[in-house]
């Protein structure tokens, strides 16, 4: 495998914000309630005929920076516009389903990662696997959020005993027969429907990730096939 050695910079950048939409303005407060039980923090919110607005952070240190912002508002009238007409073109949901839509969730159901997705790392496992065993209690038993999750998880490939003994000892993970593109390091992915994206707005999927410390090769610095 190839890497790149990385050059010089001449200033300092980091991910700014990610706009995310929710499709419809009763969604709104279920889909905050959701980033909040994805650990994030939530540090405005306007009100607005179509649907509330939010801004929320990675982490509280975030608050008042520039950086690390996810911005949470109504899919926008236009984009909800062509969402439909994309949708009865393909027959989307219909007994006359354009076979493309179904080969794409056959795609992103065998690998999240297939399409777009918003990655976020997170550097404590054990918060990790309790955002799992609670995003799965959550699509059972919570009002606003029940059936409206689908969590996945993929461990790192096999071969660090120490690694792959903690995570068969897991609750949330021990079960899990699914494995990364990498070593070192475990992701969690949730879809959900309370937010759009894509090319006819159905879903949007958040990755959480975590990388082992003490290992330059993980599944975020070095892709394996």
């Amino acid at each position: 495998m190839a890497t790149l050695a990385a050059e010089a910079q001449e200033c300092v950048r980091s991910m700014g914000h990610v706009a995310l939409f929710y499709p419809n303005a009763e969604n709104g407060p279920a889909a905050a309630k959701l980033l909040k039980l994805l650990g994030f923090v939530e540090t405005q919110m306007l009100p607005f005929p179509n649907g509330n607005f939010y801004r929320f952070v990675v982490h509280n240190q975030h608050s008042g920076r520039g950086d690390g912002i996810f911005y949470l508002s109504a899919l926008p009238a236009a984009q909800a516009a062509l969402n439909k007409a994309a949708r009865e073109a393909l027959g989307y949901g219909t007994d006359k389903e354009h076979e493309a839509v179904k080969a794409l969730r056959d795609a992103v159901d065998a690998d999240p990662e297939y399409t777009f997705h918003v990655g976020t790392l997170v550097d404590s496992l054990d918060v990790v696997e309790k955002m799992t065993l609670d995003l799965i209690d959550a699509n059972k038993n919570d009002p606003d959020l029940k059936g409206r999750l689908k969590v996945t998880v993929n461990r790192p490939r096999l071969g660090n005993a120490e690694i792959d003994a903690r995570l068969d000892a897991s609750p949330a993970f021990g079960d899990v027969t699914r494995y990364a593109y990498g070593r070192n390091g475990l992701q969690l992915f949730v879809e959900t429907d309370l937010l759009s994206s894509g090319q006819i707005g159905d879903t949007l999927i958040l990755e959480f990730d975590y990388v082992w410390p003490g290992y330059d090769s993980h599944i975020l610095s070095v892709v394996e096939l």
